[in-house]
């Protein structure tokens, strides 16, 4: 079984449209598999999955009523998940449910596989502002500097991982924030387990501009995070 999890913070503009795509696709390519939205927000997302999944009961969802930050929310999916193998995305739909399912298909020979901006063959199917491309850049290579992940793009917001992997780092994990991917990689690397980064189409969300904007508060607790455990 495939669990899917849809951190989902003020997403009333587009949850309906994500989980209808997600749906049709993985209703066509999978026999087995939920969908976990995550609600921490205060806007009408809650409304509208409730709407949804009364036709649809391969949704579910969790409303929690403080912020979890978005690593939070995926953990409390991760967590809740019956699936054995598990994964995300963002739920302004930047990553297509046909590239979704590439990552999918490549799990059974890894432990974790990610969809990568970077990787070769992959697109940018609209421009982003340089701001952002500039500060994606260097953070990606801040970060490969100070934990030696060897990836090329370690914030792109969709990955898949076992859920027995998942299990036994979940401990360990103490980032909640957008910075939680990292942290991610780096103990899946740490504790021996196979990333594989897999090119993709990628379309511009709102998560690059939430991520620009909190980029050196996303440095200092991955700083603190290193200098704590070395």
């Amino acid at each position: 079984m495939f669990s899917l999890i849809i951190p989902a913070y003020n997403e009333e503009d587009g949850i309906r449209k994500i989980l209808t795509n997600y749906s049709k696709y993985f209703k066509k390519h999978l026999t087995n598999y939920e969908i976990i939205v995550v609600c921490d927000g205060a806007d009408k997302t809650v409304d509208i999955v409730r709407d949804i999944k009364r036709g649809n009961r391969k949704i579910r969802l969790l409303v929690f009523n403080k912020r979890l930050g978005k690593g939070g929310a995926v953990y409390a999916g991760f967590n809740a998940a019956k699936g054995s193998i598990i994964g995300f995305t963002d739920a302004d739909l930047s990553v297509s449910p046909e590239d979704y399912f590439k990552l999918i298909k490549t799990i059974n020979g890894h432990d974790c596989a990610i969809a990568s901006r970077r990787a070769i063959g992959s697109k940018i199917s609209t421009n982003r502002p340089l701001s952002i491309r500039v500060a994606s850049v260097v953070f990606n290579k801040l970060v490969n500097l100070m934990f030696n992940l060897g990836v090329k793009d370690t914030q792109c917001g969709a990955k898949v991982l076992k859920k027995e992997t998942y299990n036994k780092i979940k401990n360990k994990l103490k980032l909640t924030f957008f910075e939680f991917d990292v942290e991610l990689l780096w103990r899946l690397k740490r504790n021996g387990y196979k990333i594989k980064e897999i090119p993709i189409v990628w379309s511009h969300g709102k998560q690059s501009k939430t991520y620009l904007r909190n980029s050196p508060r996303l440095l200092f607790s991955l700083l603190k995070l290193r200098f704590q455990e070395r």
